[in-house]
């Protein structure tokens, strides 16, 4: 396999970056409550192999805080597919602390939900491994995202998150195609930025879906 190339930057995207428009997303924070804990980067990919990681420094620290308008008019932008796994909490997070609206979604987690039925594995490190036979190491999965200088450890985790999914989503629609359920799933992925807000409002628990 050949190492991917990545890119580091502070505070936001560099100016006139071309990713295209069909990116690949994750986020890395200090903690799973978009109230509570910092967004610390934001890994983008255009599927080229070239990983480019957003450090989200606070003002407290020396950096821009959330002021990055480069990253937020990319994440913002209605023509440019966003490719992530377990998108509702990265859509939360990013609207959450970016003050955007995110939309033209797609999850390779959902789209596994619906159409690899045949089992309860639907972690990327599972899909990696399954559908493309690649091993990734989850081990800075539970690190200091928060840290001034980010490991190469770290900065290879953070990578990984991205570099597979535009190959993953290939191999998902194919199969969602197959069993007739593209159309289903289009439909859940363009619910997920309301659910999203629904988490962020508090209604993760009770359900207001459910009869309860």
């Amino acid at each position: 396999m050949i190492p991917p190339s990545i890119h580091l930057y502070k505070n936001d995207l560099p100016d006139n970056l071309n990713l295209g428009n069909i990116i690949a997303i994750d986020t890395e924070t200090m903690g799973l409550n978009p109230h509570r804990d910092r967004l610390c980067l934001v890994q983008i990919s255009a599927g080229d192999g070239k990983a480019h990681l957003v450090q989200i420094i606070p003002r407290a620290l020396g950096g821009n805080g959330y002021d990055c308008p480069n990253l937020k008019r990319l994440l913002e932008d209605p023509v440019v597919v966003k490719l992530m796994h377990f998108a509702r909490f990265d859509v939360a997070i990013l609207q959450h602390t970016l003050g955007i609206d995110i939309t033209n979604v797609k999850c390779t987690k959902i789209a596994s939900k619906l159409v690899r039925t045949y089992t309860d594995r639907h972690g990327l490190a599972a899909l990696c491994r399954d559908l493309l036979s690649i091993e990734l190491s989850k081990q800075q999965q539970t690190s200091d995202w928060g840290t001034a200088i980010l490991s190469e450890e770290q900065k290879n985790y953070a990578a990984a998150d991205v570099l597979y999914l535009h190959t993953l989503w290939e191999k998902l629609e194919k199969m969602l195609i197959r069993e007739n359920r593209l159309t289903l799933a289009e439909h859940c992925f363009a619910f997920i930025p309301a659910r999203a807000k629904l988490d962020l409002l508090g209604y993760e628990e009770p359900d207001i879906f459910s009869h309860r």
